[in-house]
């Protein structure tokens, strides 16, 4: 690890993220369960099978449009847990208070946890509560731990995906990072922006009900679809290819993306899943997301090919809208810090 000190950039989802998983936390615990890269981890225990997964939220502004910091904790991990296929069935709630965070603000957080984890259909069972003095944080930090059940003979994972696979979006990208950027740089956008945070548990079983051979499915958060598919990519040993004119955006994402300098392809998203899926069963697995009520403007964006040149390693393409090609590689840096 070359990097003396960490920085906004570790915590990125791109290419400074991964460093920093590879080289120190890998090295230092890597289990098999954690090697294997996935958003939750599989466990045996007893004649169960149980996904297990964890993540801090530190979010600022704690409120904006559809959404706050309760939502997306709530949300954040169901969806992580979801990915593996399990069913999640509960989650902890460890929160880190700053001295003099107002009591409404915190009781209107756990109504939206409450709230979100009643659409997931999970129960919030067990936490933990510190205080921290004045200047010590930022207000309040979420952590939330999920655990799920997997049915018999589900098997998910990024490092299963197969030439050929269809790769599938569930709905329009960037949402998430630009609602936090416009109100954290207090823009003003006409048209309406907000977060895309929701429980994606119910719309993943749907598409198990309805393709019996999902390769995986994976969250697009930090680092956003192009940081996402770099990771599978890399899981499998593939190349994956998209086409920029099926995937989905938001006309007034785009032009604040295209206006602030942003590659809508690397802005978070909170409420989106990206499912790769055998090709035969690829009209199936979109119909069973546009069926869900955070699916309707899902898409099938490309597909994952043979890697075209073996000593460079895994690729993921872009083909764009001109019809030229270019690489479409993980978010270098921080982009936009403390999206979630």
């Amino acid at each position: 690890m070359n990097d003396t000190q960490v920085m906004l950039g570790h915590g990125s989802g791109g290419s400074m993220m991964k460093r920093l998983i590879d080289e120190v936390f890998y090295k230092a615990y890597g289990s098999e369960e954690l090697l294997t890269g996935d958003d939750a981890a599989v466990l045996a225990l007893g004649g169960a099978r149980l996904a297990f997964s964890t993540d801090s939220f530190v979010v600022t502004p704690h409120f904006f449009p559809g959404g706050d910091i309760g939502r997306l904790a709530v949300c954040g991990t169901v969806n992580d847990v979801a990915t593996s296929g399990a069913t999640p069935r509960y989650i902890s709630c460890a929160m880190v208070l700053e001295e003099g965070f107002p009591m409404e603000d915190l009781l209107r957080i756990c109504a939206s946890m409450r709230d979100a984890a009643e659409e997931a259909g999970v129960v919030i069972v067990t936490g933990d509560t510190k205080v921290v003095g004045r200047g010590s944080g930022d207000g309040i930090f979420i952590n939330t731990s999920g655990v799920g059940e997997l049915a018999p003979g589900v098997n998910l994972s990024g490092a299963f995906c197969k030439p050929g696979d269809k790769v599938l979006v569930s709905g329009t990208l960037g949402d998430h990072g630009i609602t936090i950027m416009s109100c954290r740089e207090g823009l003003n956008f006409q048209a309406d922006i907000q977060t895309d945070a929701a429980p994606l548990n119910h719309l993943i079983a749907a598409v198990l009900d309805a393709a019996s051979h999902v390769r995986c499915f994976r969250d697009p958060t930090r680092g956003g679809l192009a940081s996402t598919l770099n990771e599978l990519a890399a899981q499998s040993g593939v190349d994956i290819e998209v086409s920029e004119e099926s995937i989905p955006v938001k006309p007034a994402v785009l032009g604040a993306c295209e206006m602030l300098g942003y590659d809508v392809l690397q802005v978070a998203n909170e409420g989106k899943m990206v499912c790769v899926v055998a090709p035969d069963e690829a009209e199936a697995a979109l119909a069973a997301m546009k069926s869900s009520a955070y699916g309707k403007d899902a898409a099938i964006i490309g597909e994952v090919c043979e890697i075209s040149t073996p000593e460079r390693g895994p690729r993921v393409s872009l083909k764009t809208t001109f019809g030229s090609k270019r690489v479409l590689d993980m978010l270098v840096g921080e982009q936009l810090p403390r999206i979630c």
